[in-house]
C-alpha cells in the first residue's frame, strides 16, 4: 500500500485561533468555560476539551448568571450577543475573521434594502448566525432547484452570500444559476467560500487522479469534511469520511492499492498521523506527502485573550 497525505490539509487558521483561545481561556479563567455550539464540528476537539472541563451548550439560558462563554468559530446572531449581555455573561468572541466578513456583508446589503440570497445548507451554525443579522432580508437556497422556485420582479434590489465551507463547485453552480434568472443580482467584492476550503478541496481534485482510496480525516456534521469526501466520490473513487482510525478495518483495503489521504479544516493533525501509523502498521504502508499549495494565514486571538497572553 501507499499512501499519499495531502497538504494543505486540517486545521485553518479560523480553527486554529478558536482552539487557542479555548485553551487559553481554560488556562486564565479556569474550568467551566462554557462553549455556545461545537467549539468547531470534530468530535475528537470536542470531546478533549469536554475532558479538560470545557461545557458545549445549544442554549444560552443553559449557562449560569456571570460565566465565561466562548462563541465558536462559526459565528452567532445578534440576538446570542444580548441575551449574553442579559446573563451578565463574559463572552469571548472565537469567530473566524472570514466568518465575520460574512455578517458585515449581510447587514450592509440589509441596510441598502436588498434581498439578499444565502447560499448554505439549513441548520449549518454558520447560517444560523448569518441569518440572524438580518433575519427579515436574507432567503435561504441549498441548491439550484430552490433558486429557480425565487420570484423576483425586476425592480428588486438583490444580492448572494455563501457560507464559508462549501463546495466551491457547488456554489458556482448555484451563484450561475443565479444569475441566469436574476441578471441584476449583485455579489461581495471578494468572494466568501474560504481559502482553506478551496485549497483542500484542490488538493483532492489534483491528488485523488493517483488514489484508488481516499479517506478524509472529519466529523460527519464538519460541512468543509464532506464536501472532501463528496468531491472524491464524485471522481468514482471510494472514499470514506472518518473522525479516525478506530472507524477502520482491514476488510475495507486490499492491501496494495494507493490511497490518499486528507483532513477537513477542524480536524487535527494528530488523528491524521494516528491513521498513518495504523495504516502502515496493517499493510506495511509506504508514505509520501504531496503539496499543492503553501498555507500562511494567522488570525490573531480575541483582544481579551491577547491581553491576557501578554501579561501571562
Amino acid at each position: 500500500m501507499k499512501l499519499i497525505l495531502a497538504a494543505p490539509r486540517g486545521f485553518c487558521a479560523g480553527v486554529n485561533m478558536a482552539v487557542q483561545s479555548l485553551e487559553l481561556a481554560l488556562k486564565h479563567f479556569g474550568p467551566p468555560i462554557y462553549v455556545y455550539h461545537e467549539i468547531v464540528h470534530n468530535q475528537y476537539v470536542v470531546n478533549s476539551f469536554q475532558d479538560r472541563g470545557a461545557v458545549f451548550v445549544n442554549t444560552i439560558e443553559e449557562i449560569p448568571i456571570d460565566s465565561t462563554v466562548l462563541f465558536s468559530a462559526h459565528g452567532v446572531s445578534p440576538a446570542i450577543r444580548t441575551l449574553a449581555k442579559e446573563r451578565h455573561l463574559n463572552a469571548i468572541d472565537a469567530t473566524c475573521p472570514l466568518v465575520t466578513k460574512v455578517h458585515l456583508e449581510a447587514i450592509k446589503y440589509a441596510k441598502e434594502h436588498y434581498n439578499i440570497i444565502l447560499i448554505g445548507h439549513e441548520g449549518h451554525d454558520e447560517v444560523i448566525g448569518t441569518m440572524g443579522e438580518a433575519p427579515d432580508s436574507i432567503i435561504l437556497v441549498e441548491d439550484t432547484a430552490d433558486v429557480d422556485a425565487l420570484v423576483f420582479s425586476p425592480d428588486s434590489k438583490l444580492a448572494y452570500l455563501t457560507q464559508t465551507t462549501l463546495s466551491v463547485d457547488d456554489a458556482n453552480r448555484i451563484i450561475q444559476r443565479l444569475k441566469e434568472r436574476f441578471p441584476w443580482i449583485v455579489g461581495p467584492p471578494k468572494e466568501d467560500i474560504c481559502y482553506a476550503t478551496q485549497n483542500r478541496q484542490e488538493a483532492v481534485k489534483l491528488l485523488c487522479q493517483q488514489a484508488d482510496t481516499v479517506i478524509v480525516l472529519g466529523s460527519q456534521n464538519s460541512s468543509n469534511s464532506q464536501r472532501l469526501r463528496e468531491l472524491a466520490a464524485e471522481t468514482g473513487k471510494r472514499a470514506f469520511l472518518i473522525d479516525g482510525p478506530e472507524e477502520l478495518s482491514e476488510t475495507m483495503f486490499r492491501g496494495d492499492e494507493i490511497v490518499l489521504i486528507t483532513a477537513g479544516a477542524s480536524a487535527p493533525e494528530l488523528v491524521v498521523q494516528s491513521t498513518v501509523a495504523w495504516l502502515a502498521e496493517k499493510f506495511h504502508a509506504t508514505v509520501e506527502e504531496q503539496t499543492i499549495r503553501k498555507e500562511d494565514v494567522y488570525f490573531p486571538l480575541p483582544k481579551v485573550l491577547r491581553a491576557l497572553q501578554q501579561t501571562s
